[in-house]
């Protein structure tokens, strides 16, 4: 997606650790158009899917997910990464550790919101090892619901998140993928 690379070039900081900002435009500003696009290219290439709803981690993945769910006319449900005392005693629940802040994260979803025989879609900002998309799928396995694909804004391709996916035999979809960020410059993977 020629666009969001585009963004990533002109917006987005590489950090120490292999990390890469975009917070000027994905996930505390963001980029509305950029993210309506995004939505749009997800839906295209999951077309051939049925999807009853999308399924994200709060709360960097939901402006992506949102607009992939209105492209799709389908609902949005986020994983929470902390209990309010609104929240159901009745959830899915998993613990995955994150990248970006090397914590593990309980996560949950009220049962009320993922039904068993659905067709789910995971849509996440970055892909890096794989765990939020692993913590994802245990909570679809907790369900018996059905994973239809992965929808990743970003991948880091030289970390090892597709092929953890890939080797349970899902279909991984990313609209960049990012071969290196050494040098502090990014370097676009094919």
């Amino acid at each position: 997606m020629e666009a969001l690379k585009h963004k990533i070039i002109e917006a987005g900081r590489v950090l120490p650790e292999n990390v890469l900002k975009v917070d000027s435009f994905i996930n505390q500003q963001i980029d509305v158009e950029l993210m309506t696009a995004i939505g749009q290219e997800f839906a295209k290439r999951f077309a051939d899917q049925k999807i009853d709803r999308i399924l994200t981690i709060e709360s960097s993945g939901i402006a992506p997910a949102i607009m992939v769910a209105q492209a799709m006319h389908v609902p949005l449900v986020f994983a929470r990464k902390r209990k309010s005392l609104t929240l159901s005693a009745d959830i899915y629940a998993t613990k995955l550790f994150s990248y970006t802040t090397q914590q593990y994260t309980d996560v949950m979803v009220d049962k009320r919101f993922i039904q068993p025989g659905e067709n789910v879609l995971v849509i996440d900002d970055f892909l890096a090892n794989g765990q939020a998309v692993e913590g994802l799928i245990d909570i679809l396995n907790q369900a018996q619901a059905t994973l239809a694909g992965v929808g990743i804004v970003i991948e880091k391709s030289f970390q090892p998140g597709r092929q953890t996916i890939e080797a349970q035999g899902f279909r991984v979809e990313s609209l960049v993928k990012i071969a290196s960020l050494d040098d502090n410059q990014v370097q676009f993977a094919d």
